[in-house]
């Protein structure tokens, strides 16, 4: 949503200019960490304001370290955010992927670019182009996320970021 963009924005932005600020944890709310856009939106008046693309690129470039902490879910934007994340922590019961290419939709935050980068080529492509949900662990075997845990997947991603 909009909201959610506007406070990753600004979350982002204020945390860069704190300097007892040394690290960035994001994470989702109720157990997932995003399934991405609502598809409803998108036959609406055009919108103003922040964009994902965008938003992602402030994450990718901050000074900071910024670590997703993934639960449950992290589909399509949502996928799109953690990528642009310096690190990845996932719950070991987490599922990640592209699906809005079974829509008919392509990735629009840049997936398509940063997802190869980290994963190779031959990968990115079976995600990008099948839509399907890979397990945590898939995704850890492929360089998707860095670690993987059974714990609370917060508390980890912080204490990545604490010795990162």
């Amino acid at each position: 949503s909009l909201a959610v963009l506007q406070a990753l924005e600004d979350g982002l932005k204020k945390a860069d200019a704190d300097p007892s600020v040394k690290a960035v944890m994001i994470c989702g709310e109720n157990g997932k960490f995003s399934a991405g856009a609502d598809i409803r939106g998108f036959s609406s008046p055009k919108r103003h304001g922040v964009a994902l693309g965008p938003i992602v690129s402030l994450i990718e470039t901050s000074e900071k370290p910024v670590v997703a902490a993934i639960e449950g879910v992290a589909l399509g934007g949502g996928l799109e955010v953690a990528l642009g994340c310096h690190y990845r922590i996932a719950h070991v019961k987490a599922r990640m992927g592209l699906p809005e290419v079974t829509i008919g939709l392509l990735p629009g935050a840049e997936g398509t670019q940063r997802l190869p980068r980290l994963i190779g080529v031959p990968a990115a492509l079976d995600m990008i182009t099948t839509g399907k949900h890979i397990p945590a662990t898939e995704a850890l075997k492929l360089g998707l996320v860095d670690e993987i845990v059974e714990e609370n997947t917060i508390e980890a991603a912080v204490r990545l970021a604490n010795k990162v």
